[in-house]
């Protein structure tokens, strides 16, 4: 019996019969939450309800359009919803006269010089120092890194009086300059945190085979590390792009009145001549507008770079 359990047993024809050996599906691969969440959004259902709350989100900014384009006279007669009635309120006379001002015309000008600097600074260094700190070996590596990270918990008004004192002795109080390393010193540290944990997720395969191939660091960062990380790269860009274009604590301290962005600029109409609305609605839809438009541009390596811990 013993040797009979050993035998083996000839198969069954193709036909089928009771021997025939039933072959086993081999079971699916377990989707990621990522790709639940994704089925879950294009139920019909919640589609709608999105569409809802999309168009509830996006009243104040349609609000804010419609009030840019009336006349002073009738924003204090009715609501911004009366010109949806009346098309003919409607003009670009508020802007023209936005543009011509040349004060705010320098501060929209300023909040793009200070802006793109601040927002290139911390993507070339936080790329270079996350590559470093995930895959160059050197003595203190670890204390850095965590030191870095420990800037994180320090709030930024703890540091503005201090700085405002050292900027004053450097000569770069009341200047761009200033307010662009002010930005770039604290964007800093969740920008390489966040660079280092992503670049850290990458195959160590990919780079033992470059170097193998005769790359050196500089090769193996510009040819393989900035592709790859693109996606985090892109979300940083973003972020950091848009909490330096919509900051006005930072530069209310350290710019004066030539130096100043738009959010001051506006902050400082409001102090001057209280409701004029007809200024700063076209102001504030001008601050809006370029955000928004950086924001559609990247949404799709946004959308990667978030999503990425959770495909892998």
């Amino acid at each position: 019996m013993a040797a009979e359990s050993f035998v083996e047993r000839p198969s069954a024809p193709v036909g089928g019969g009771p021997g025939t050996a039933v072959p086993q599906s081999s079971p699916k691969p377990r989707e990621s939450v990522a790709h639940r969440v994704i089925g879950l959004l294009r139920n019909g259902a919640v589609q709608t309800v999105l569409a809802i709350v999309a168009l509830i989100w996006l009243t104040p900014t349609v609000g804010l359009f419609v009030s840019s384009l009336r006349a002073s006279g009738e924003q204090e007669s009715s609501g911004w919803w009366a010109a949806l009635l009346h098309p003919g309120q409607l003009s670009f006379d508020n802007y023209t006269k936005l543009l011509g001002d040349s004060g705010l015309s320098q501060a929209f000008l300023n909040t793009v010089l200070i802006s793109v600097p601040a927002t290139a600074l911390v993507v070339v260094i936080a790329a270079l120092a996350g590559y470093a700190f995930a895959w160059l070996k050197f003595p203190g590596r670890d204390w850095v890194f965590l030191l870095v990270v420990g800037m994180l918990v320090v709030p930024v008004q703890i540091g503005l009086l201090p700085v405002a004192k050292l900027f004053g002795t450097l000569g770069l109080f009341g200047s761009i300059p200033g307010v662009i390393l002010f930005h770039v010193a604290y964007g800093l540290p969740f920008a390489v945190f966040l660079l280092r944990n992503y670049f850290a997720e990458i195959p160590a395969e990919m780079l033992e085979a470059a170097r193998m191939d005769g790359g050196g660091d500089w090769l193996i960062f510009w040819r393989l590390i900035l592709p790859m990380g693109r996606p985090a790269i892109a979300s940083l860009a973003v972020f950091q792009f848009l909490w330096v274009w919509n900051d006005m604590l930072v530069s209310l301290i350290f710019a004066d009145s030539a130096s100043q962005p738009l959010t001051v600029a506006l902050q400082s109409q409001v102090r001057q001549f209280g409701s004029n609305i007809d200024v700063l609605a076209p102001g504030a839809f001008l601050s809006l507008t370029v955000p928004l438009v950086v924001f559609f541009v990247f949404q799709r390596h946004l959308v990667e770079g978030v999503m990425a811990g959770s495909v892998k």
